[in-house]
This record gives C-alpha cells, sequence and structure tokens, in this order.
C-alpha cells in the first residue's frame, strides 16, 4: 500500500513600494515576506523614446526575466523532487506583444504568445523531461499568475483605495 504524504500548504507574499519623482524613472524595493524575509531595490526606466533617460532596465526586462528564472528554478528544485537527472537547463524565451494606438491617445496592448524553448542536459527520456516541464509549469508563480482576472487594480481617491 502506497504511503499518501499529507498536504501541506504556504504563502508567498511580496509587498512593493515604488516612487516616480522625475521622467520615468521608478525606484522600486520589493519586500519578500514570511519566514525569510529580504527586500531588493530594482529601479526600472523608459529608454529617450518615450522620454525616460535608459538610466534603469525596462520593466518588461524584469518581467521576462522573472517568467524565465522561475520556470528555470522550479525545473531544478522539482528534478530534485522528482529524481529526474537534469545536469543543465538552458532557456531561451520569446514574448510578444502587440499595441494599437490610434494618433497620440494612449496605446492599448495585448499578448500576442510568449514561446519558451527548454533544453534540460542529461539522461532523462523524453517523458520524464515532459512530465517535469509540466510540474515546473503549475510550480512557477509567474506562469501561474497569467490567468485572465488574476491582476486586480485599485486606485487611491482622496485617503480611500477603491476598486477599478
Amino acid at each position: 500500500m502506497a504511503e499518501t504524504a499529507p498536504l501541506t500548504h504556504f504563502e508567498v507574499i511580496f509587498d512593493v513600494e515604488a516612487h516616480n519623482t522625475s521622467k520615468f524613472r521608478n525606484d522600486i524595493t520589493v519586500h519578500l515576506r514570511g519566514p525569510h524575509p529580504a527586500s531588493v531595490e530594482l529601479p526600472t526606466g523608459e529608454g529617450p523614446k518615450h522620454g525616460g533617460d535608459g538610466t534603469a532596465p525596462y520593466p518588461l526586462a524584469y518581467f521576462a526575466s522573472a517568467l524565465t528564472a522561475c520556470i528555470m528554478t522550479q525545473l531544478r528544485a522539482f528534478s530534485r523532487r522528482l529524481e529526474i537527472p537534469v545536469t543543465t537547463i538552458a532557456v531561451n524565451t520569446r514574448l510578444h506583444w502587440e499595441a494599437h494606438q490610434r494618433g497620440h491617445a494612449p496605446y492599448e496592448s495585448a499578448p500576442i504568445a510568449f514561446m519558451m524553448d527548454i533544453d534540460l542536459g542529461g539522461d532523462a527520456s523524453a517523458a520524464d523531461k515532459t512530465h517535469l516541464i509540466y510540474a515546473a509549469q503549475k510550480g512557477c508563480f509567474v506562469e501561474q499568475s497569467l490567468k485572465p482576472g488574476i491582476v486586480r487594480h485599485r486606485v487611491k481617491v482622496g485617503e480611500r483605495w477603491g476598486e477599478v
């Protein structure tokens, strides 16, 4: 009779503080909460095309990096848990959006496709590698966040916050 492990639960919580005091430079501090708290500074900016000075990475560069790094981290962690031998991990990700704009009005953007090419080194079978990628997809917090409706917005009016 197979032993069934108990289901555990954990939460991952980040708080972000961001300030913009000039042009398109955003000074951002990200705080990981919980038993192993940590904080990191992640400024963003835009290049001259958008009126910025190019003093920090574009916001989408962090997003692209986060998505790629998340799946890589889960691949490494879950290869050990699933006992699938992986010697190296290489991922090439292409993120493709489109935007529509009329005149100088604000544009509207939408994703077209995000493609990740994953190369897992080692002697694991194709079936094991596929199983590992499926598990990593399910465990990647960034990829799981890309579901319709998961991102909500609030607006501050006076001293109160309201749902948008």
